[in-house]
């Protein structure tokens, strides 16, 4: 049998899963500005292993409208170019013999309402896991119960797993709205 705490904290640990994705999952969406992250699905071929960019060269942000991409060795040029071309960023890199550079362009009007679609979306997911994290806490009180947990102890954990539901959500709406300015901001 489990006890409330048990019970809370498994269902908290998934709540907080559900925030961590949604912000790794916005981090890769391009908002118009500069951001090594926005490399971190890519992967170039490094002496037979596939790795990603910031494994095998300096990726940095001089302003925000430009990543500079440093190889640490300079047979890695053509590939990591390459991966770039190849990737669904759809940016064209510019190589100078030192450097590849990455021009972030500005985001068009409509581009900005896919992409504000797309967080929300994103969001709506992650609602949904905790939604569903609150599911199944909630199952597992009444299975407690059969096993001869308290119903008042029940009760009492379900108004806590509520107010933690409506914690995590508000957060995830929070995220939203933060991510959405960016995109929308010109």
């Amino acid at each position: 049998m489990k006890d409330v705490k048990e019970i809370l904290g498994e269902a908290q640990e998934s709540m907080d899963m559900a925030v961590m994705y949604l912000e790794d999952a916005l981090a890769h969406i391009r908002a118009g500005k500069a951001d090594v992250r926005l490399l971190d699905g890519i992967r170039v071929d490094s002496y037979g292993s596939m790795v990603p960019i910031n494994n095998c060269a300096a990726v940095t942000t001089p302003d925000a409208r430009t990543i500079a991409i440093k190889p640490w060795d300079k047979s890695m040029f053509r590939i990591i170019e390459k991966a770039i071309i190849d990737s669904s960023l759809g940016i064209m890199p510019e190589n100078n013999g030192e450097i590849i550079r990455l021009g972030i362009p500005p985001l068009t009007e409509e581009r900005r309402r896919q992409l504000s679609k797309q967080c929300k979306s994103e969001a709506e997911q992650a609602k949904v896991s905790i939604r569903n994290a609150r599911r199944d806490a909630i199952d597992a009180f009444k299975k407690s119960v059969k096993d001869g947990l308290a119903e008042d102890a029940q009760k009492g954990g379900e108004e806590k797993l509520q107010k933690m539901h409506d914690k995590y959500i508000k957060q995830i709406e929070d995220i939203y709205a933060a991510k959405d300015k960016e995109i929308m901001t010109v």
